[in-house]
């Protein structure tokens, strides 16, 4: 068992980190954080909006302020967003304070699942497919570096992922208390 004050969720956008990890977070009794969503509620502004206006530059720098924010506290599972692995602060602060399970899925299931969400600032132009697969091959090792755990969630429902990964975790993680 790995004893952590907080339960992460890494991995790539359409692995399922927010409808598992909703489910999940009810599950262990943790406070559910999208980190996404709560950047947009923090700045009044959505993630595509962001990216727009300060790129993707000033978005990952938000998003590095917050996940520091997030780790300091204990009793969350908290949802990154796809890149979060990509600073090397926020993959220590994650590891530091976080049991992180990385979720796995096929680009083939990204596409299927992403099919109509529009809201993807690093999909919005250019081929999907390719996109993901760029995506992968940057992050992937990047999400199994930080991680204590990976999961397979292609083929499942959310509901299927949730009880399977919750097995899962019953026997590998183990809630830190507070000192």
């Amino acid at each position: 068992m790995n004893p952590a004050p907080n339960l992460v969720l890494v991995g790539p956008m359409g692995a399922g980190k927010t409808s598992i990890g909703k489910r999940l977070a009810q599950q262990f009794g943790l406070d559910f954080v999208d980190a996404d969503h709560r950047l947009e509620e923090i700045t009044g502004a959505a993630v595509p909006l962001i990216f727009e206006c300060e790129g993707e530059a000033g978005f990952r720098q938000r998003e590095a302020a917050l996940i520091a924010e997030l780790m300091r506290g204990e009793g969350q599972l908290v949802a990154t967003g796809g890149g979060a692995v990509l600073a090397e602060g926020n993959r220590d602060a994650l590891a530091a304070r976080g049991f992180v399970v990385h979720l796995r899925v096929g680009v083939e299931q990204q596409l299927d699942r992403l099919a109509r969400d529009r809201s993807r600032p690093l999909l919005a132009t250019g081929d999907r497919r390719e996109k993901l697969e760029s995506l992968a091959r940057i992050r992937t090792p990047l999400y199994e570096a930080v991680a204590d755990l990976s999961f397979d969630s292609n083929g499942l429902s959310v509901g299927q992922a949730a009880e399977r990964l919750g097995q899962l975790l019953a026997t590998h993680w183990h809630r830190a208390e507070a000192a």
